[in-house]
């Protein structure tokens, strides 16, 4: 990859969209305010929107917006104000412990991300069978049939995905479970 082409009009919008995903990333782990960190996930997810358009994945981002960005984020809203979260009732000492974490966890980020590009990484060769060309490449079907093959990573990162939102849906339960049960308690 060159100089030329990362500064060409598709690399600058990777660029732009890749940071905006990062600091709006960091943005949800580091607000106290659920709200607020709901929020910053929507700009999360139209940021990686854009990758999407970036990497010409129309489909992919038409589906990111509507569905991630659209219907999941109103539920997730929808949860944050139906219980009542304004604002997160930290203990004023695990506020030092959490930035400590943030900044390892960014330098961590950080060490990996130089490491593999200084390294490198090869590029993926996919079987030939598997390829998907003509009036199929970039549909609905052409993306199906390589998301689902058993033989390719994809699928398992798609299942991760769903897992991810139920262990989300699970904690805001338990979230919702013990701020019923200490307002039990004072009443």
């Amino acid at each position: 990859m060159t100089l030329q082409s990362i500064l060409s009009g598709q690399g600058l919008m990777f660029l732009f969209f890749a940071a905006a995903a990062i600091a709006s990333g960091l943005l949800v782990v580091i607000l106290q305010n659920p709200l607020r960190a709901a929020l910053s996930l929507v700009i999360n997810l139209f940021s990686v929107a854009g990758l999407y358009l970036s990497l010409n994945a129309y489909f992919l981002a038409t589906v990111q917006v509507i569905v991630y960005a659209g219907a999941i984020m109103v539920l997730f809203l929808f949860v944050i104000m139906l219980l009542n979260m304004g604002q997160a009732n930290m203990h004023t000492s695990y506020r030092g412990v959490r930035t400590v974490a943030a900044f390892a966890s960014a330098i961590g980020l950080g060490g990996l991300m130089s490491a593999v590009a200084i390294k490198g990484q090869a590029a993926v060769m996919l079987p030939a069978e598997t390829m998907v060309s003509g009036s199929t490449a970039g549909s609905v079907e052409g993306v199906g049939k390589v998301l689902y093959n058993p033989s390719l990573p994809w699928l398992f990162a798609f299942e991760w995905t769903s897992f991810l939102l139920l262990v989300a849906v699970i904690g805001a339960v338990v979230l919702a479970g013990k701020r019923q049960q200490s307002s039990e308690g004072k009443a």
